[in-house]
C-alpha cells in the first residue's frame, strides 16, 4: 500500500469580535455558492497558518494576528486526490473591510446564521470550529453515498 498520496491543501478562517460578530463571504462560485468564511488555496511552500492570513487579507482587506488552527475538513475529490482543509479563527485583527470579485464581505451576528443562506456544510463546519470536543469534518464514501462524521 503506498504511503503517499495526491493532495489538496486550503484554508477557511472565522473571523469573529467580542460583540457576537462574525466575518461572512457572500461567495460567488457557482460550483460552492453562499455564505462562508473567508478562504483558499495553500500556495506550493507556504505555511498554512501564512495562507490563512494572506487569504482573509486578499478577500476582505482585514489583517489577522495570530489566528489559531482548531480542526480540519477533508474528503477525498473525484480524482483521488485528498482535499484538506485547515480551520483557523482569530479574534485580533485591523484593517478596513472591503469586498472583492469573489464576494461580497461583512459582518453578521453570530446567533443570526440561520437567516442566511450558506454554503451546504457551514454549519458542520462551525460546530468543528467552536467546539472544544471536535477536532475534524470527514466525508467519506460508502459505495455510491457519502457519508459525514466530525470527529
Amino acid at each position: 500500500m503506498a504511503r503517499e498520496e495526491k493532495a489538496i491543501f486550503t484554508v477557511l478562517c472565522m473571523v469573529y469580535d467580542d460583540a457576537g460578530n462574525i466575518l461572512v463571504e457572500d461567495r460567488l462560485d457557482p460550483s460552492w455558492p453562499g455564505i462562508c468564511f473567508p478562504g483558499g488555496h495553500v500556495e506550493p511552500g507556504e505555511a498554512m497558518t501564512d495562507a490563512a492570513v494572506r487569504e482573509v487579507f486578499e478577500e476582505t482587506g482585514i489583517i489577522i494576528k495570530n489566528p489559531k488552527l482548531c480542526g480540519v475538513k477533508q474528503f477525498q475529490t473525484d480524482n483521488d486526490a485528498r482535499y484538506v482543509v485547515f480551520f483557523y479563527k482569530s479574534n485580533q485583527f485591523s484593517g478596513e473591510l472591503k469586498s472583492t470579485d469573489e464576494g461580497e464581505v461583512f459582518w453578521i451576528q453570530r446567533a443570526h446564521i440561520d437567516r442566511y443562506q450558506t454554503v451546504p456544510d457551514l454549519k458542520e463546519m462551525m460546530k468543528v470550529m467552536e467546539s472544544d470536543d471536535l477536532n475534524e469534518f470527514y466525508y467519506y464514501k460508502d459505495g455510491q453515498n457519502w457519508g459525514l462524521k466530525l470527529l
